[in-house]
């Protein structure tokens, strides 16, 4: 199963048989059906597409075929080249274009690879047009242009530092204190697109940039996921550089995780509480996250009198909970800043530029600031999904066992006990079953994964 079709794209690995795998012959499916849908909103005349892709080793081939298909669709394609998922999700509205598709698979392995789908807003497109999207790949329903009406390919390489420019033109992001407090940081962008644009915002906020894998090369030096058990080589240079902090950033550049000074992980999750903490302090509102995210974001927003929300895991789930409530700032926990005052996406460039206003203006390590966040600790675990196991028979049975608890059935099951949480649900990216837990201790959360680990394979029988 590495062909998986969802509200989050078409996303797959390169090689193999069609219709099992991402081959060329599926990215041309899938792209012919992205621009007959796109057309298929509003008839006219002309039609734009922005695209933009990561630095994988199969994105330039991926970018001609979906390009070119869209060009055959007699759609016009503003190309980005490298680039990142939030700069692609910020050109778009920029262009007036129709929609946009990233070429990336995000925190996956090298082999994988995926079309992104985004609306005219630059948003993630929702559940119900992914439906059709992918109705219109099945039917092949494609009508494509004649010779004389045939798209064109514009080349475009300056939307990172336009994206950079609207991130430095926002009231909150103090660029003069942070050039007074000369930081210095290390980058790990994972031999991909970061690698380009965090060291530009860096340097344009006055900072000194010590780069660690950021040759836009497609070869990930190691596993691309930004968790603590990847990252042993940027906390041991933070430390050896005497740098401020680390900044670590996944291929396509919209989950950012923090190294503080002495090379300790702080924590994924408190990316999106620190710099919610900072926005809140400035601006009175509410927050979102999802389900599997820390309280701690809920502690840090009712502390400043603001309103919590959670919402299923999923960025088009998140923002659509952010509109809902107004919110002021959201993510998810795993380390994506979605902040409505530049867009409704996840960014890893404008999250690095809030969280070092937030040290510059409260002149604070990041250990120190770590410090002043309550704090609880997650196991984030996974079970392979093989064909034959019933993931919604096995939850229901979980969910009739804790009938008595406080019980979520948004997205998965999210049991929540008085001082700890767990949260098991299918993954819309990888053919797994998520198991998140939180408390007030490692061990605690660890020991707490293990009962539900052992309780879905005793209720599949493995």
């Amino acid at each position: 199963m590495t062909l998986i079709k969802s509200i989050s794209g078409f996303r797959g690995t390169i090689g193999g048989r069609t219709d099992d795998n991402l081959t060329p012959v599926d990215a041309v499916k899938f792209a012919a059906a992205y621009g007959t849908w796109v057309k298929q909103q509003l008839p006219k005349e002309n039609y734009r597409i922005v695209v933009g892709r990561d630095a994988r080793i199969s994105g330039e081939m991926i970018q001609e075929l979906v390009m070119n298909t869209l060009v055959g669709l007699g759609i016009q394609v503003i190309d980005l080249g490298l680039s990142t998922t939030p700069t692609v999700e910020v050109a778009v509205p920029m262009e007036h274009a129709d929609g946009g598709i990233i070429l990336t698979a995000s925190h996956n392995p090298k082999q994988w690879n995926a079309l992104k789908l985004l609306n005219n807003k630059g948003e993630f497109i929702n559940a119900e047009e992914g439906a059709k999207v992918l109705e219109i790949a099945e039917k092949q329903d494609f009508i494509f242009a004649e010779v004389d009406d045939l798209g064109k390919i514009t080349k475009n390489d300056a939307y990172i530092d336009m994206h950079i420019d609207e991130i430095l033109d926002l009231e909150l992001v103090n660029t003069e204190a942070i050039k007074k407090a000369k930081f210095s940081v290390v980058v790990d962008a994972v031999n991909s697109t970061g690698g380009i644009a965090i060291p530009l915002l860096l340097e344009r906020l006055g900072v000194e940039t010590i780069k660690l894998y950021c040759e836009p090369t497609g070869e990930f030096p190691h596993n691309p996921e930004p968790l603590k058990e990847h990252l042993t080589d940027i906390c041991k240079k933070v430390p050896q550089e005497k740098a401020n902090l680390g900044v670590v950033v996944d291929p396509d550049v919209d989950r950012l995780a923090i190294i503080d000074e002495n090379g300790q992980m702080f924590g994924e999750e408190y990316t999106l509480v620190a710099v919610a903490d900072y926005i809140l302090g400035h601006k009175k509102g509410n927050t979102v996250s999802n389900l599997s995210s820390s309280r701690a974001l809920r502690d840090v927003t009712e502390k400043h009198g603001g309103t919590y929300s959670a919402s299923a895991v999923g960025e088009v789930n998140v923002v659509k909970l952010m509109k809902d409530t107004q919110a002021v700032i959201g993510g998810e926990g795993n380390g994506g800043i979605i902040y409505p005052e530049l867009h409704y996406g996840r960014d890893s460039l404008v999250g690095i530029a809030l969280f070092l206003s937030l040290l510059a203006e409260r002149s604070i390590s990041v250990s120190e600031l770590r410090k002043t966040y309550p704090a609880y600790y997650m196991a984030k675990n996974k079970i392979q999904l093989t064909p034959s196991l019933d993931v919604d028979a096995i939850l229901a049975t979980i969910t009739q066992r804790y009938q008595k608890e406080e019980i979520s059935t948004v997205d998965g099951v999210k049991i929540d006990f008085p001082e700890n949480w767990v949260h098991l649900r299918k993954s819309n990216t990888e053919p797994i079953i998520r198991i998140y837990t939180e408390a007030k201790t490692q061990e605690t959360a660890d020991i707490l994964a293990e009962k539900f680990i052992a309780e879905i394979k005793e209720i599949a029988g493995i």
